[in-house]
């Protein structure tokens, strides 16, 4: 759900990925050298096939445990925060851990921008791995725990105030991901990211899905986690105005300094 390390962050990579010495780092956004697209795609694939089923078993698990609400979405939150985490560690260095649409297409665009970041083919390639994997990740989840593989789920989320959290849930993940990247502090990522999604389980109104290709995969399922399909489009948009948002924040909060030269004289 990271990006990769922006020229002078610590390399997240193991040394026989890094790149030769006096050679640029990547940016925000571009992937490790020497990694197969083939291999970054599996990497997005599993890593979002394991979230999705972190949030879809854990709500499971609790639902099966307790009646309290807020105890069920204290388990899903904690499950998820040390999923995450370790998934960001684990598949970082091989194709930045995305494990999100929205995140993606913002590094595709940082790059269009004249950034670094992901190619058109790599987006190509990243979103339907992300989409499949979530699907998959919904049906392991549900066959774990004995339920039927595929359940449209029922749990409508169409209301206003819901579509308005995961606008905000979107948006800072952005800031977090990419204000990172902008202090080359990318090596806080695992942490960083999972805190924050954690904390977005509590503050904001949606449960903060913030990803596009998980709240697809949650439809596949009549659990907690679930969300039912006609209130899937909504939650999209919303996560795209989200990514705008994100990036004008980054924008304009980590805006870069002139350099002396380009000062203006008196």
């Amino acid at each position: 759900m990271t990006a990769t390390e922006p020229a002078g962050a610590a390399p997240a990579t193991p040394p026989a990925m890094s790149p030769e010495p006096g050679a640029p780092r990547p940016a925000p956004g571009a992937t490790p050298p020497r990694a197969p697209l083939i291999a970054r795609a599996a990497a997005e694939l599993v890593g979002t096939a394991a979230l999705v089923a972190v949030v879809v078993g854990s709500g499971i698990q609790a639902t099966e445990l307790t009646d309290d609400v807020a105890l069920r979405l204290l388990a899903n939150s904690t499950a998820t925060v040390f999923g995450l985490g370790v998934l960001i560690a684990l598949l970082g260095p091989v194709s930045g851990a995305h494990f999100n649409p929205a995140v993606t297409l913002a590094e595709w665009w940082t790059a269009r921008r004249g950034g670094a970041g992901v190619t058109a083919r790599e987006l190509a390639v990243y979103v339907p791995s992300q989409v499949a994997g979530a699907i998959a990740g919904a049906v392991l989840a549900d066959a774990m725990f004995g339920e039927p593989l595929v359940t449209w789920s029922q749990h409508d989320r169409s209301a206003g105030n819901l579509l308005v959290g995961e606008v905000v849930a979107t948006a800072g993940l952005i800031l977090v991901i990419f204000g990172l990247a902008r202090t080359d502090r990318l090596r806080l990522a695992p942490v960083a990211v999972a805190s924050y999604i954690g904390a977005a389980y509590w503050f904001t109104s949606s449960t903060s899905f913030a990803n596009p290709a998980v709240t697809i995969g949650r439809a596949f399922t009549d659990t907690f986690a679930g969300i039912a399909p006609a209130s899937v489009p909504g939650f999209i948009v919303m996560q795209l105005l989200g990514t705008v948002v994100g990036l004008a924040l980054v924008a304009v909060v980590f805006m870069r300094g002139r350099t002396g030269q380009e000062q203006p004289t008196a």
